[in-house]
C-alpha cells in the first residue's frame, strides 16, 4: 500500500539518529532523564532562548494536553478553527472545556481576524492555531501572526502549533523564539522522520514551563527517543534535503492535479490538498484510491471537505501515485457520483 495519508515522513529518520538509537537499545533497562536536560540545552542554543524556556514531551499531542490542563479550566472556552488538527479539541472536551470555532476561508486560509474576534467575544482561556495549518497546509506570515497575537485577549494563552515549521524558511516565522502567553510547539515527527519515537518540545515563557513541570508525566519521554532527537539535530544536511524534496513533491502534485482536471490549495507543509469541487467527489476519490491500495485522507469539515489530502512521498512513491491517481480520476469522471 502507498501510505500517503498520515503526514509521516517518507524519507525516514536521519541516519545518524538511527545509529544513535540502535547503539542505545542495550540500555533500554535504564530510565530516560525526566528533565531531558541535554536535549533542552541543545534546543535552547539552537533557538537562542534559555534552558528554562524549553519543555520536552512525548510529541505535540502530549504538549496540547499540558496546555489544556494548565490553562483551560472546566467550563472555560477554547477557540480554534473548525476542522483544524482535532487532538486539541479532544483534550478540551476531555478536561471539561467548551470549544468555540470559526470556519476556514474558502481557499483554506485560517481567518485570523475572525479567530481573534471569537476569542475576545468568548473571553477565551486558550486559543489554538496551527501554522502551517493541518489539514489545509496554509501559512500565515510573521507580520500576520504578530498582529493576531496582539489582537487576542490579554489573559488568553495561544497554542501556536508549528509541527510543520521545519518546511518554512526561518525568517518567515516569529522573530523571537519565546513570546509571552504563546506556546510554540515543535516536533521531530515530520521533517526529522521520527513520528514513531513520540518526541516533541515547546518554546514558552518560564512561568508556563514551570506550570507544565507541575503536571507533566515526569518519565513520559523515552530514553531512546531523547538520544535519537539529539543526534537528529546534528543532521542538518539530511533535513535540508528532506525539506527540498518535499517542496519538489508539492509542485509535482500540483502539476498532476491540473493534468487530471483538479486544482490544489497552497501548502507549506509536507502534504497537499487536492480540490475535488464537492464532498461526494472527494469521498468517492478516496474510495477509488483505496481500491488501488493508496491510503490518503480527506478533511471532514466544510469548506475543506471537498478536498483530499496527500502526503508528499519519495520520488518513487510519487511516480506510483501519479499513475494510480490518474486511473482513479478517470474512473471518477466515468462514473460520477451525485453532488
Amino acid at each position: 500500500m502507498l501510505r500517503l495519508g498520515a503526514n509521516e515522513s517518507a524519507f525516514g529518520p536521519p541516519p545518524g539518529a538511527l545509529a544513535a538509537m540502535r547503539e542505545a537499545l542495550p540500555r533500554t533497562s535504564w530510565y530516560g532523564d525526566p528533565e531531558s536536560a541535554e536535549l533542552r540545552e541543545v534546543l535552547a542554543a539552537a533557538h537562542g532562548c534559555a534552558y528554562e524556556e524549553i519543555v520536552v514531551a512525548a510529541g505535540i499531542d502530549d504538549l496540547l494536553g499540558l496546555c489544556v490542563r494548565g490553562y483551560c479550566a472546566p467550563g472555560e472556552v477554547a477557540v480554534t478553527t473548525l476542522g483544524s488538527y482535532p487532538t486539541f479539541n479532544y483534550h478540551v472536551a476531555g478536561y471539561g472545556g467548551v470549544i468555540e470555532s470559526v470556519t476556514y476561508a474558502d481557499g483554506g486560509a485560517v481567518r485570523l481576524d475572525a479567530l481573534a474576534a471569537a476569542a475576545r467575544e468568548a473571553h477565551a482561556a486558550i486559543v489554538y492555531l496551527a501554522n502551517p495549518d493541518n489539514p489545509s497546509g496554509s501559512f500565515a506570515s510573521r507580520d500576520a501572526i504578530e498582529a493576531f497575537v496582539a489582537a487576542l485577549p490579554p489573559a488568553a494563552l495561544l497554542v501556536l502549533d508549528e509541527a510543520y515549521a521545519d518546511f518554512v524558511e526561518r525568517d518567515d516565522l516569529l522573530a523571537a523564539a519565546v513570546v509571552p502567553r504563546v506556546v510554540r510547539t515543535r516536533t521531530f515527527s515530520k521533517a526529522y522522520g521520527m513520528a514513531g519515537a513520540r518526541i516533541g518540545y515547546a518554546l514558552a515563557s518560564r512561568d508556563v514551563v514551570e506550570t507544565f513541570g507541575k503536571i507533566r508525566l515526569q518519565y513520559g519521554v523515552n530514553r531512546t527517543a531523547q538520544i535519537g532527537a539529539l543526534a537528529a539535530l546534528r543532521e542538518t544536511d539530511f533535513v535540508a534535503d528532506v525539506v527540498a524534496e518535499v517542496a519538489r513533491g508539492r509542485e509535482e502534485y500540483d502539476s498532476l492535479a491540473r493534468r487530471c482536471g483538479f486544482t490544489t490549495l497552497p501548502s507549506r507543509a509536507n502534504f497537499v490538498l487536492i480540490d475535488c469541487a464537492t464532498r461526494p467527489r472527494a469521498e468517492r476519490l478516496v474510495e477509488l484510491l483505496l481500491e488501488r491500495a493508496v491510503f490518503v485522507r480527506k478533511p471532514g469539515a466544510p469548506p475543506l471537505d471537498r478536498c483530499i489530502r496527500v502526503t508528499v512521498g519519495t520520488a518513487g512513491e510519487r511516480a506510483r501515485f501519479a499513475e494510480l491517481f490518474a486511473e482513479a480520476a478517470a474512473a471518477l469522471d466515468a462514473n460520477p457520483q451525485p453532488a
